[in-house]
């Protein structure tokens, strides 16, 4: 059940393209050609070079013994942060800019929030010799400022959004407006799986090569399955080919800010109700009469008010479990695996990390945790809010 998506793109309840008119051709050319190409000989071939010459796949499921032995349970990492740009980003951006190719389109534009998109983005048209412009929230420019500065040294654009909070909501906003200007020459690279049919079918597939990857390096299933959420493109590719197993407990963490009863959260499972939010049905922070209010994450890519359609459905049935986890409980995350097992995650995926110390974790418990990006981009926070 929880791999279907209807014709018009839903997922149970949500999902769709609730697109402007001037968008219309460029999605539906989209939606018609997408599954065809990247089904092809000719692009798996490509993309498949790719990933294991470019980006480095697969990459290492390790099994982290001093954490291990610090919770009394088996835990495995699965270790996006060493892909070629530092985070699973890369993994659609390069599926994505081979695409634009056979599509035709000379143009790229991006969001980003924390930036890794963002130089994921930047990266693949460098190497294929596209123009590329990323649109990034203000205030993510000022603290994501070495992701911004590796964009611009790739040959990226990167336009600031100064509307609303000045952060990931408005940079997609900003990215949005600017297809819709120029509708011919253009492809969107939606950075996870939201925003209107077909993107988070399309983003999930090709992300999916994670959870194939861990299927193939793991003797027999976890017991569970943990990664952040924000639009959630690194933990349906997690999940992805474990959403039939239903012996496999799959959770989410996203961020819940200053707490979930206070207003500087971003908690959508737990705080948000359906809406339309960047052309798709999902659940959003909203106020009753439909204004999306203002999120907050001490991580740039958490600091999002709604979350894909993908992930909202799963909710609803009950197969992923969401959880929710404070800045200050995700930055006591990061010393603990930077000194116990030497490395220094990024802010989101030290959410999932986070929730460790929730669970009533057994001997017999195999987690797999994916730790979707490494920390660099993220040390003048850590330097600001740890004692290091």
């Amino acid at each position: 059940m929880s791999l279907k998506i209807d014709e018009q793109g839903f997922y149970g309840e949500f999902g769709g393209a609730y697109i402007p008119e001037m968008l219309y051709p460029n999605v539906e050319e989209l939606k018609e050609s997408y599954l065809k190409i990247i089904h092809s000989d000719e692009f798996q071939k490509e993309f498949q070079a790719l990933l294991k010459d470019y980006v480095g796949r697969p990459t290492p499921l390790y099994l982290a013994e001093r954490l291990s032995e610090h919770y009394s349970a088996e835990i495995w990492l699965k270790r996006e942060d060493l892909c070629h740009t530092g985070a699973h980003k890369v993994n659609n951006t390069i599926g994505q800019i081979l695409l634009a190719e056979r599509l035709g389109k000379k143009r790229i534009i991006a969001e980003t929030g924390a930036g890794q998109h963002g130089v994921a983005t930047a990266t693949a048209c460098a190497l294929k010799g596209l123009e590329c412009i990323v649109y990034m929230g203000e205030k993510d420019i000022a603290r994501q400022a070495p992701n911004v500065s590796r964009m611009r040294m790739l040959g990226a654009e990167v336009r600031p959004a100064m509307s609303g909070s000045r952060t990931l909501k408005d940079a997609t906003n900003e990215a949005i407006r600017d297809w819709i200007n120029n509708p011919t020459d253009t492809h969107y690279i939606i950075g996870s799986v939201v925003g209107p049919h077909p993107y988070p079918d399309l983003v999930a597939r090709l992300q999916a090569v994670i959870s194939e990857e861990i299927k193939a390096q793991l003797d027999g299933n976890p017991t569970h399955i943990m990664a952040c959420v924000g639009g959630g493109s690194n933990a349906i590719g997690a999940f992805y080919h474990f959403l039939d197993d239903e012996d496999v407990e799959l959770i989410g963490l996203e961020a819940a800010g200053h707490g979930i009863n206070t207003d500087k959260s971003a908690a959508t499972m737990a705080l948000g109700t359906p809406g339309v939010l960047h052309a798709s049905m999902t659940l959003v922070m909203q106020t009753l009469d439909g204004q999306v209010t203002e999120p907050h994450s001490v991580s740039a890519g958490l600091d999002y008010p709604g979350v894909g359609p993908w992930h909202a459905h799963l909710h609803k049935e009950g197969r992923v479990r969401y959880e929710s986890v404070t800045d200050q409980e995700a930055l006591d995350a990061v010393l603990l695996l930077s000194r116990k097992e030497g490395i220094i995650p990024a802010l989101e995926t030290a959410h999932a990390f986070a929730h460790l110390e929730k669970m009533d974790l057994k001997p017999t418990d195999r987690i797999v945790i994916n730790l979707s990006g490494r920390g660099d981009k993220d040390l003048s926070t850590y330097i600001e809010f740890l004692d290091v």
